[in-house]
């Protein structure tokens, strides 16, 4: 009797019985989500981590809405259609009918007319570049200016501003003395006495 008590007693030693791998699951892990909010804290924490102790974020799978639809075999979703096609319609459909609500308050204007109609309208009958005279020799090459500069008294330099994509020559600026001749669409009063000044000419081009 005496033995069996020893062995008994050699069994139960705390040495012999194997600690637990992870600590025992408490309450809180296995709460409810109808549970107030003070007994639901500690489950974020036990989601929150994973068994590794890696912060995963995000729900806990037994809280989202595709543990309730198990056992309902489309998922909400339906037989036939089964959760294909455009239910709402494919693009911007609806935009007057069962999608105006969001036409109307991120969209507005979209649809409708405001003013009249312009027949022929002419879009770039406004179109003219301009240019000022500062920046004339600009348009032409580094040797075009080396040659006028040692050769005042022979043929003027053409300057044709329209091959540049300008239209029209405005008279902010000075010009060299150097006889020069400038092609383009439209002077200004004040380009065409500067280049005129300087014994240039104005030439106008189509």
């Amino acid at each position: 009797m005496v033995g069996r008590l020893c062995e008994s007693a050699l069994l139960l030693h705390p040495s012999r019985i194997p600690a637990p791998i992870h600590p025992p699951p408490t309450l809180a892990c296995f709460s409810s989500p109808h549970w107030p909010t003070w007994a639901r804290e500690p489950v974020a924490a036990c989601s929150a981590r994973g068994s590794d102790g890696i912060h995963t974020g995000g729900s806990p799978s037994r809280l989202r809405k595709t543990r309730k639809l198990r056992g309902h075999v489309s998922h909400g979703h339906g037989r036939i259609g089964k959760h294909r096609k455009h239910p709402g319609g494919r693009g911007n459909a609806g935009g007057l009918h069962h999608h105006r609500i969001n036409f109307d308050k991120y969209h507005p204007g979209y649809f409708g007319k405001v003013g009249m109609r312009h027949y022929h309208l002419k879009r770039n009958q406004s179109f003219c570049p301009t240019v000022n005279l500062d920046k004339l020799w600009t348009l032409v090459s580094e040797q075009t200016r080396v040659n006028a500069a040692k050769n005042k008294t022979g043929a003027a330099p053409i300057i044709d501003v329209v091959r540049s994509g300008y239209y029209k020559v405005l008279g902010k600026g000075k010009l060299p003395k150097q006889p020069v001749i400038v092609k383009a669409k439209f002077f200004s009063r004040r380009a065409e006495e500067k280049i005129k000044g300087v014994g240039g000419a104005c030439v106008l081009v189509a």
